[in-house]
């Protein structure tokens, strides 16, 4: 059974395309799902757009259509603790959706009719997922160059495993980092589509997982250049993570 691979820019896994083998692709949806083995293993990956409406949608024709066993998100995401920098590697835990309000019908945050706040990410995946981080980082030289790392000011990149605030919302200054925070204290990035993909495999009892690679501080910083950061770091990153998830699977 395949592997689903999700990612909201096309930049984000640029790099996952160009090594896979046997690549063949089905366009349905306005979306192009493209089939073929990635060392070794049969994956579909798909770009499904920004925003929870598109991921969710995508999730959804991915499950129904290509009998997959699981599927993993990836791609970009903004900082919201300030130990956490350009770079780093964010392994999802509880999945947030930080613009949910349904008050008072229902509590802020909770999904109506599945009396959830969150949807957590599969345990198992997950500690395989962040094993091939891990693995990654060590050899994070292989994938990208030193002086292309300093060009976007990675360091000394980390991983941490935690919890993800989606919302159909940039996060670009202070006031809305405190605003997600004072809500959802355990949150460490924001990004605009993993919650939605989550409760869908929630709602279809399909594995999800997911790693967001830091590309900014979503603060009043928020000035680098997305589509190259994308394009030159995320998508490596997203091809060396999953090398080592793909081969360990």
């Amino acid at each position: 059974m395949p592997i689903g691979i999700i990612s909201a820019m096309p930049e984000e896994i640029e790099a996952v395309i160009d090594h896979m083998t046997t690549h063949r692709s089905h366009i349905k949806g306005m979306r192009t799902y493209h089939v073929g083995e990635l060392y070794g293993r049969e994956i579909v990956l798909v770009f499904s757009r920004w925003g929870k409406v598109a991921a969710a949608t995508t999730a959804t024709q991915l499950i129904e259509d290509f009998n997959l066993s699981e599927i993993v998100f990836t791609g970009v995401a903004g900082a919201l603790d300030e130990n956490i920098n350009i770079g780093d590697i964010v392994v999802g835990k509880k999945m947030f959706q930080h613009d949910l309000d349904g008050s008072p019908i229902v509590k802020r945050y909770e999904v109506p009719l599945l009396g959830k706040t969150y949807f957590e990410t599969d345990t198992k995946n997950r500690k395989k997922l962040t094993k091939a981080c891990q693995n990654f980082l060590e050899v994070l030289d292989g994938f990208i160059p030193k002086n292309q790392a300093e060009k976007f000011g990675i360091t000394a990149p980390k991983i941490i495993v935690g919890d993800i605030a989606s919302g159909d919302q940039f996060i670009s200054e202070k006031e809305e980092i405190k605003k997600i925070k004072s809500g959802l204290a355990t949150v460490v990035c924001a990004e605009m589509e993993g919650a939605a993909v989550a409760q869908v495999c929630f709602e279809y009892a399909m594995p999800f997982s997911i790693f967001r690679t830091i590309s900014d501080k979503a603060n009043d910083n928020s000035h680098i250049d997305f589509p190259a950061f994308a394009k030159e770091i995320a998508s490596n990153y997203a091809l060396g993570i999953l090398k080592n998830y793909l081969v360990n699977s």
